[in-house]
């Protein structure tokens, strides 16, 4: 046989027994912890397999004979929280896949740099991001509203989104408590938050969308947030220096005759 066909049988013999270790995986986990799994890849640490499901990273062998649950890798050199860095890369979501209609609109300054939340009206934790994002400056927000915590959640929700001008209701509600009066229209919108919420594992609030896509779970202070949007805005370029245009000097005829001699 030749040595080409030889590197070729063991390309497919890899490749087959990869594509095996991944339907093993998947099988096994989805019929075990009734998960759909989305992603799996070698996780380059203790010839583990790293997958991505329903939100959470979990960690198995290729034949997932183990399993662990809720285990972080830490790389002990750097002091990196491996899984974090993963998972904040796995459960990213295209901006442009946001339905920005569906979302109270607000822009501060010049509106140049971009986030989005998901928010609960009844969360206190969405009521202390409220107030942090009042410091934030030159940024367009996005507040999609996610009554996820009861019925009351819904109802008020309904009614901020149905009021004359939602930017203040909303923040009349979450920074000063005023209760938004009850209002009837179209809340197609809210539902259509929620199904996306569901197909993309955002299970609490808040949760903040960056304009790359990066996601964070939970309440950010005024200073991360203006640094991540620093960190993720679009350079801006010098504008070129305004070209004057040069015309051909005249030359006086007291200066050709200087010339001549």
């Amino acid at each position: 046989m030749s040595r080409f066909a030889l590197y070729l049988c063991s390309f497919l013999a890899l490749s087959l027994n990869a594509y095996a270790d991944e339907k093993t995986i998947r099988d096994t986990l989805e019929a075990l912890l009734n998960v759909k799994v989305k992603e799996i890849h070698p996780a380059e640490r203790l010839n583990l397999f790293e997958v991505y499901a329903d939100g959470h990273i979990l960690y198995t062998d290729e034949n997932a004979k183990i399993l662990i649950l809720g285990g972080e890798l830490i790389d002990t050199q750097t002091k990196k929280n491996l899984t974090s860095e993963r998972l904040a890369q796995l459960s990213a979501i295209p901006f442009s896949e946001l339905k920005l209609e569906n979302a109270i609109k607000q822009v501060r300054g010049n509106g140049k740099r971009t986030l989005a939340t998901f928010e609960d009206p009844n969360c206190g934790y969405c009521k202390r991001l409220a107030t942090e994002l009042q410091e934030v400056k030159d940024a367009t927000l996005y507040v999609f509203l996610y009554p996820i915590l009861g019925e009351n959640s819904m109802q008020r929700s309904k009614n901020i989104w149905c009021a004359e001008d939602r930017a203040k209701t909303w923040n009349e509600w979450m920074i000063n408590g005023v209760e938004p009066p009850a209002k009837e229209c179209d809340v197609a919108a809210l539902t259509e938050n929620r199904e996306f919420g569901k197909r993309n594992n955002i299970s609490g609030t808040p949760t903040i969308f960056f304009a790359s896509g990066k996601r964070v779970s939970g309440m950010m202070p005024t200073d991360k947030i203006n640094e991540t949007l620093d960190e993720e805005a679009p350079a801006e370029k010098e504008a070129p220096l305004p070209v004057e245009e040069i015309k051909p000097e005249e030359v006086k005829p007291e200066e050709k005759k200087e010339e001549g001699k």
